[in-house]
Parts: C-alpha cells; sequence; structure tokens
C-alpha cells in the first residue's frame, strides 16, 4: 500500500509540536487582553491563519499581530468585534484609497471574513521595520533645531502633504501609524483614512486642522518653528503651507483636548493604564510595568521595611527602593491625626495629584521622573493613605550642584532656560520652587516634588503665582550673587 501523505504542520506550529488551538471570534471577543499565544483561526475561504505574537490588543473589538498563512509571514488585523464588519470595510477601502494615490503602505494580500464571524485582513509584513514614533522616542533630543529630530519628523510631514493632495485625511494620525522599511516611510492604519470630495486637495481650513493633530503631538518649541515644515509639507502638496498663526490656534486647541483625554485615561483602565477599584482600594499603574510592580502594589508598607529611607516626615515618607535589580521611589502620603485625616479624607490626595500632574509634565515634554503607579486606601468615596511610585533620578539638586558665585555651566544652563522657558509658555506653576525640587539628571534639569503644581487657565493668575515660584527660587541664594544675578536676568519676568 502507497504511504500516506503526512498532514502539512498547521500554521504558527514547530514540527513535534501540538498543534496550536483552534479559536473563533467569540473565543478571542472574550480572551481580554491576553489571548493564549500561538492560535489558529479559520479564515471563511477553509485556509487557517496562525497568530505567533500580538503587536496590538483592543479587548473584544481588534488583534493586530505577526501571523503565517500558507507558509508566509503577514501582518493580520482580526476584527471580532460584533460591528466588526463596518471597521474592516473602512480598513480595506482605506488601504485601496492608499494604493490609487501612490502613496505608499503595506502591500494588501487578503481581505477575507472569518469562518464562524468576524474579519480578517492580512498585509505584507515589514521586518525590519519601526515606526516613527519608535524613531521619535529614542531621540535624546526633540527640539526643532535638532537635525536628527527633523528627520524623523520631515517624512510624516511630507507623506501627510501627499495625502492631502490626494484629498485624503487620516482620522487617528500620530507618527506611529508611519512606518520606516527599507529606506522608504509608509503610512499604515487603513481604517482611519477619509476621502473628502472627489479627489480633489483637501480645502486648506481642512488641511490645517488635520497638520494640526501631528504637530500638536509634539513638544510646544516647535509651534515658533513651523516654518522649517513648510518645505516637505509644501513639495508634496502642491500647494500653500497653511498661515502659521491659524496653524498655532489650531495645535493650541488640539493639543488642550488631547491632554484632557490623555490625563482621563491616567486613572481609568485602557491600553496604558491598569486601574483596579474597589470600596477599599484604588491602583492605577502604568500597564506595561503592572506585572514587574504586581507585588510591590500590593503590599507598600512591607517594601518600606528594607527600603532606604530618604525622608521620614509627619504628612510624607520617602524611601529609595529595588524592585528586580531597579531602583524606585516610594513615596507614601502619612495622615497624622484624625482631624488631618477628616481634613483630606474627601479630596483626591496628594499621591493622587502628583500622579496626575507627572504625566500632565510629561505629556507637555517638561522633564520629571516617569510616574509608575498610584495607591489609594479608601474607604467607600474617602479616601485615607496614599501611595506614589516613580522612576529613581540620583542626579544632585541644584542647590548642591551649582555655585553661588559663578554662573551654571553650559549644558546646566541651557536645560534651566529651557525648563523655565516650557513652564511658562504652559502658565504652569510649581507651588514650592526650592532648588532641592530640581534635580540635574542626564542632561536636563528635572522637576520633582510636585503636590501643588497646577496649571492655570487665565494669564492673571499664571502670573501671580510665577511671581511667588520665581522668588522663591531666587532665594535660595544669596542676595546679589553671581548665579542669582544670572538667573534672574534669564529667567521669564515677573
Amino acid at each position: 500500500m502507497a504511504a500516506t501523505k503526512p498532514h502539512a504542520p498547521a500554521p504558527g506550529a514547530r514540527p513535534g509540536d501540538e498543534p496550536p488551538a483552534l479559536v473563533d471570534a467569540a473565543t478571542l471577543r472574550t480572551a481580554g487582553r491576553n489571548p493564549g499565544l500561538p492560535f489558529r483561526i479559520a479564515l471563511a475561504d477553509g485556509r487557517q491563519l496562525g497568530m505567533r505574537r500580538l503587536l496590538r490588543v483592543l479587548p473584544g473589538k481588534r488583534l493586530v499581530g505577526e501571523a503565517e498563512i500558507d507558509g508566509c509571514r503577514v501582518l493580520a488585523k482580526l476584527f471580532v468585534g460584533r460591528r466588526s464588519a463596518k471597521h474592516w470595510r473602512q480598513e480595506r477601502t482605506g488601504l485601496a484609497a492608499l494604493a490609487a494615490a501612490a502613496v505608499p503602505t503595506p502591500a494588501l494580500l487578503a481581505a477575507t471574513p472569518l469562518a464562524g464571524g468576524g474579519h480578517a485582513l492580512l498585509t505584507a509584513f515589514l521586518d525590519p521595520a519601526e515606526t516613527l514614533a519608535e524613531a521619535w522616542a529614542r531621540l535624546p533630543r526633540q527640539s526643532p533645531d535638532d537635525a536628527a529630530a527633523l528627520a524623523v519628523l520631515a517624512p510624516a510631514v511630507r507623506l501627510l502633504g501627499r495625502l492631502h493632495a490626494a484629498g485624503l485625511v487620516q482620522e487617528d494620525l500620530h507618527l506611529g501609524n508611519f512606518l520606516h522599511h527599507a529606506g522608504e516611510v509608509l503610512v499604515i492604519d487603513g481604517d482611519a483614512l477619509r476621502r473628502v470630495g472627489r479627489g480633489q486637495p483637501l480645502p486648506m481650513a481642512r488641511a490645517c486642522d488635520n497638520l494640526a493633530v501631528l504637530l500638536a503631538q509634539l513638544p510646544s518649541a516647535w509651534d515658533e518653528r513651523l516654518s522649517i515644515l513648510q518645505a516637505p509639507y509644501g513639495a508634496a502638496a502642491a500647494s500653500a503651507f497653511p498661515d502659521p498663526q491659524a496653524l498655532r490656534a489650531r495645535i493650541a486647541h488640539v493639543r488642550a483636548w488631547r491632554l484632557r483625554d490623555f490625563l482621563g485615561k491616567t486613572v481609568r483602565d485602557c491600553t496604558l493604564f491598569a486601574v483596579e477599584h474597589t470600596l477599599t482600594r484604588f491602583t492605577a499603574v502604568l500597564r506595561r510595568q503592572a506585572d514587574a510592580l504586581a507585588a510591590l502594589l500590593a503590599a507598600p508598607d512591607a517594601a518600606l521595611d528594607s527600603a532606604v529611607v530618604l525622608k521620614d516626615g509627619g504628612t510624607c515618607t520617602v524611601a529609595r527602593i529595588v524592585v528586580d535589580e531597579r531602583v524606585l521611589l516610594l513615596k507614601r502620603y502619612n495622615l497624622k491625626s484624625l482631624g488631618h485625616a477628616l481634613n483630606r479624607c474627601w479630596r483626591p490626595s496628594r499621591a493622587w495629584h502628583s500622579w496626575r500632574e507627572a504625566h500632565r509634565l510629561q505629556f507637555l515634554g517638561i522633564p520629571t521622573p516617569t510616574p509608575l503607579a498610584l495607591v489609594e486606601e479608601r474607604i467607600g468615596p474617602l479616601r485615607r493613605r496614599a501611595w506614589l511610585i516613580s522612576e529613581f533620578c540620583s542626579g544632585p539638586n541644584l542647590l548642591s550642584h551649582l555655585a553661588a558665585d559663578r554662573e551654571p555651566p553650559a549644558a546646566e544652563a541651557a536645560a534651566i532656560v529651557s525648563l523655565f522657558a516650557a513652564m511658562h509658555r504652559q502658565r504652569i506653576s510649581h507651588g514650592d520652587l526650592k532648588a532641592t525640587n530640581l534635580l540635574w539628571h542626564a542632561g536636563q534639569v528635572l522637576l520633582i516634588d510636585l503636590d501643588a503644581v497646577v496649571q492655570h487657565r487665565s494669564l492673571a493668575a499664571h502670573a501671580r503665582a510665577w511671581r511667588r515660584d520665581r522668588t522663591r527660587l531666587l532665594r535660595n541664594w544669596p542676595a546679589d550673587c553671581v548665579l542669582q544675578r544670572w538667573l534672574d536676568a534669564r529667567l521669564p519676568p515677573a
């Protein structure tokens, strides 16, 4: 009898391994953020797709990852939500519009329903590849006078000009939707692409609005240097660059909206943050840090027993701790007495305020140690003690680092001027601007102790607060010393 031909191994399986589990859209819809890997899923045409690793998960709605089908690596987007067909069609239509406009984008290989519900869209898997967001995050400086920063940003602006020239708008515009591969930058995410009009270039107002969405994500120092982006945009769009004054106004509007949206996410369970809320406890942690910090979050007081205590006051205990050979800062906000507890219990804790303001500063490009987690003890709606965990920065404070009888070194001088210019631009006051609350670390001056930080809505309120901050900072050094005179001449005026 002739030998039977062996079955080909299932996609994603290795010879000798058990084949990955076969799942369907309903299973993935209920699997949350961490579906078991690898897995197989059947397409409506009878083929099976093997998912190797996940790059993004929108729980109950969409999964994106590296997969294999017919022996080829692909990028697979699985639309598993109950209304998946709409987004699948939008993705397919958007990719077709990019191709028709000759805008580089990964090749579409298949767009097909899944067996048993849901839809799949497969594009070429580009390896190696890097998003412009990843390239941007690696930059030591993201300022408009840095050639490397402009080299990352210019291709995105150029491609956006090409989209606008073709009458296309990208409604989820960020550097993560531009992919660098083999010396070329490509546009991805067709789901967010919309056509305006019938192939005519975008009206100037609409182009200005869309461009502002991208530029609002840059440090505010770029707002005054928009002219350097005219050449890459105008060459591709074959049209005039939006009026800088109108563009700056739109940037300010978009940035304010994005900030409000982001601050809301810092205390809500989402892709970036893992949040748990019970009758006795509230916990928020950067999702990428959740596993590493789980034991610390469960028992923060136990960590203090073996920590190096840096400050042990009535209202606050500050300690340096080590978690998996990583040095962190743990700050516990204490309750001195029953009266103090009653006074604080109805208000957001100082840890909550510091957590929010640290994320605000980082969002606005103002240097501060990275906030990692927040814990509050609660009794229903009432708050008790709280803990804040952040990166530990070992640099010296400016009181010990700078000499009163001489000007700061060039690097420190530039960082000081940059920090206070950014704070002044954003109408941010510190509330306790001692030199010990300014750290020199990794070429930057970092702002710490954020309990009283405020971003003011009105110019008048900010002017009053900045006058107090400025006076407090200058008081750190002897009157009329060299350093104080230098600061007084270079800080924003009171």
